[in-house]
């Protein structure tokens, strides 16, 4: 015990500098001085005990954090500057030493990473993941959380793909870290979109000016060259043309393509072969608003259509294909969207399942709430979501299966839609088949309500 109160007061009188300053200061008054101190010689005696535990590492920083956060206020209220080296190395230090003990707790790492990252040392941070890495490299959520903070605040992305691909080494069989590498692989893709927005360098506006420079007039001339100084001494040319060749050359590079995202989805199907993974896939690509991101789409599609084409995972995105990339105010969604709502009838009669309903209320759902839907585009969605959901009845009540707290899910989707007649003809069906569910009969209660105050 002589040993653990030796090193407690030796931590202790390394503050006492600190504390002096403090209280000449005014920062802090006599008082308040002795407590902290009388606070800090507790942590230290437990901590330095034999029955530490994690918990008191973390309770103890976060005190710090606190007493840091407060002197930092007093300080600049009074006008008074303080270095808040010392704080911030003593919060560091305490941190440092809770992981180099209990280096098996993730929360003690997790406090230490937000800790240096808000103290934007960057140094600490590169070390703590090289060490947590190294003790728990079969942790996928760790490799993945240092892909992020490499990519989204350093900017790093080859980093970022060291980590991933080094995590998939140690993790292939976890699918959640594959996704996140494709997923992470379509930020950086939409980041260089918007960014050649900005500058100017969007190719697909300039080919258009070019077009309707073309079309405007002429058509039944042939126009010929105009010779100037430039093509005589091209150093005298101001022009673009390198330019714009350079950045028809930089779209088809590999990266802004989709060949890595196309290539680490087949890596992963090569691997799992798992039809499900790959919808997971796809709706992961769809969210992008993208230039590639019709061919990365349509890649997966297929892919899963040779693998299972049966399966409704499979179908659900072969006959989602066709709206990817469409906006919902063009003028060819209503087009597209008719022709994929008529091989929806189809496929939910050749192929009747619940898998495949559920699929598709889900992405139907996700159109009516669209803010800039056309209304009779609404209404036909909503007809087709109807007819839908009679299916799914007359499976759930013929066949059986179902799950009451889908259905469930679904009556709080409708609801929060506004779609009070889908509402009440999915209650009137599934009470009868789970009479006795409490979120059900929740539901029927405010439903029975809402009807007779209409009334």
């Amino acid at each position: 015990m002589a040993r653990a109160s030796d090193k407690a007061r030796f931590y202790l009188e390394q503050s006492i500098p600190e504390l002096q300053e403090l209280e000449r200061k005014k920062i802090f008054t006599k008082h308040e001085i002795s407590s902290i101190a009388k606070k800090r010689s507790d942590f230290e005696h437990k901590l330095n005990g034999r029955g530490s535990v994690p918990s008191d590492y973390a309770r103890y920083a976060e005190y710090e954090m606190n007493l840091e956060s407060l002197r930092h206020k007093r300080a600049k209220r009074m006008g008074q500057k303080v270095a808040s080296h010392a704080g911030q190395k003593r919060i560091s230090f305490i941190l440092e030493r809770a992981t180099r003990k209990f280096h098996g707790d993730i929360g003690l790492w997790m406090q230490y990473l937000d800790y240096s990252k808000k103290q934007k040392a960057y140094k600490k941070v590169a070390q703590i993941f090289t060490s947590v890495l190294r003790l728990h490299p079969t942790k996928p959520e760790l490799w993945i959380y240092a892909a992020k903070y490499v990519m989204e605040d350093q900017g790093d992305m080859t980093g970022a793909r060291s980590y991933m691909q080094r995590g998939l080494r140690f993790c292939k069989q976890c699918k959640e870290l594959w996704i996140e590498y494709a997923r992470l692989e379509l930020i950086y893709i939409a980041k260089i979109a918007r960014r050649r927005v900005i500058l100017g360098l969007d190719l697909h506006a300039y080919e258009q000016d070019s077009h309707s420079t073309l079309d405007d007039h002429g058509a039944d001339h042939i126009a010929l060259p105009a010779i100037t100084a430039e093509d005589i001494y091209p150093s005298l040319s101001t022009d673009d043309s390198m330019n714009q060749n350079a950045l028809r050359t930089l779209c088809k590079t590999p990266v802004l393509t989709g060949a890595i995202p196309i290539a680490i989805f087949d890596a992963a199907m090569e691997y799992f072969k798992d039809v499900s993974l790959g919808e997971r896939f796809y709706n992961v690509a769809i969210g992008f608003n993208i230039g590639c991101i019709g061919r990365v789409s349509k890649h997966i599609a297929d892919t899963l259509k040779s693998l299972d084409p049966n399966c409704p995972a499979s179908i659900s995105c072969f006959l989602r294909q066709p709206l990817v990339g469409v906006q919902t105010s063009s003028s060819e969604f209503p087009t597209i969207l008719g022709f994929v709502l008529k091989q929806l009838r189809i496929k939910v009669e050749t192929h009747p399942s619940l898998e495949l309903l559920d699929r598709s209320v889900d992405w139907l759902l996700f159109y009516i709430s669209t803010a800039d839907i056309d209304p009779d585009i609404r209404i036909v969605i909503v007809a087709t979501l109807s007819r839908i959901m009679g299916q799914y009845s007359t499976i759930v009540q013929t066949n059986g299966g179902g799950s009451c707290d889908r259905v469930v899910d679904l009556l709080q989707e409708f609801q929060a839609r506004g779609l009070e007649k889908l509402s009440f003809s999915t209650i009137a069906w599934s009470s009868k088949v789970w009479p006795l569910h409490p979120g059900l009969l929740a539901l029927q209660g405010s439903l029975t309500s809402l009807g007779d105050g209409g009334q």
